[in-house]
């Protein structure tokens, strides 16, 4: 595999752990607030190769104790599932971020994997906003995590135009019967369509949304 950045310390990314983030290229996506757009649309070189990502990971198993495949989108590269693999082989716990859109790579990556994000971007009927013909393949991820046994969340931004109060049903339906669903605030600036520049929701309705999402998840994280 090959990557386009290594972030070597995270107190974020993967829950209750210290990370390091490992970032492939590519997305089959293109969400207009995407802040990784660079990475997404034309990657560019020099890619990170997997025997020196391997490498410096290695080093610090001092500092770290977990990895975080992210992107992009990682289950693009069908060789994902070996590279999760060797890490679990090498003592590191391993948190796979993903768009849901390649279930067959998923699965092969289970076994390799200590927990997963699913990105719920919003309901279905606004995903061809985003670049998508065809939700059939999401949704299978969706329900796989579901009835799966690797620990997993489901998480939202809250994007205007994309989660208003009135996608909660239809986004409540997708997430129905998780056992952790996060939504995160939305953050403006440097985005993928440059003139995509709404304000985040004021604290005030992005507790509104919340509040109506209480009954669709068995624990509901708000992150600001």
């Amino acid at each position: 595999m090959k990557f386009a950045g290594l972030q070597k310390t995270s107190l974020v990314d993967y829950p209750n752990r210290v990370a390091s983030v490992l970032f492939t290229p590519g997305c089959n996506l293109r969400c207009p607030y995407c802040h990784n757009w660079r990475i997404v649309v034309d990657p560019k070189p020099p890619f990170l190769n997997e025997e020196t990502a391997l490498s410096i990971l290695e080093a610090r198993k001092k500092y770290v104790d977990a990895v975080v495949i992210t992107g992009g989108e990682p289950t693009l590269h069908k060789e994902l599932p070996k590279f999760l693999k060797k890490l679990k082989e090498k003592g590191f716990a391993v948190k796979l971020d993903t768009n849901g859109f390649f279930p067959d790579v998923l699965e092969e990556c289970l076994q390799h994997v200590d927990y997963v994000a699913l990105d719920v971007k919003t309901s279905l009927e606004k995903y061809p906003r985003l670049g998508a013909k065809d939700t059939a393949g999401f949704m299978r991820t969706a329900e796989m995590l579901k009835m799966g046994k690797v620990e997993y969340e489901f998480r939202t931004t809250v994007v205007p135009e994309f989660v208003a109060i009135e996608d909660v049903t239809r986004i409540g339906e997708i997430v129905k019967g998780a056992k952790i669903f996060a939504l995160q605030q939305f953050v403006s600036g440097d985005t993928l369509d440059g003139e995509f520049e709404l304000k985040p929701y004021t604290q005030k309705t992005f507790a509104s949304i919340a509040k109506a999402f209480e009954d669709y998840t068995e624990r509901l994280i708000l992150r600001f």
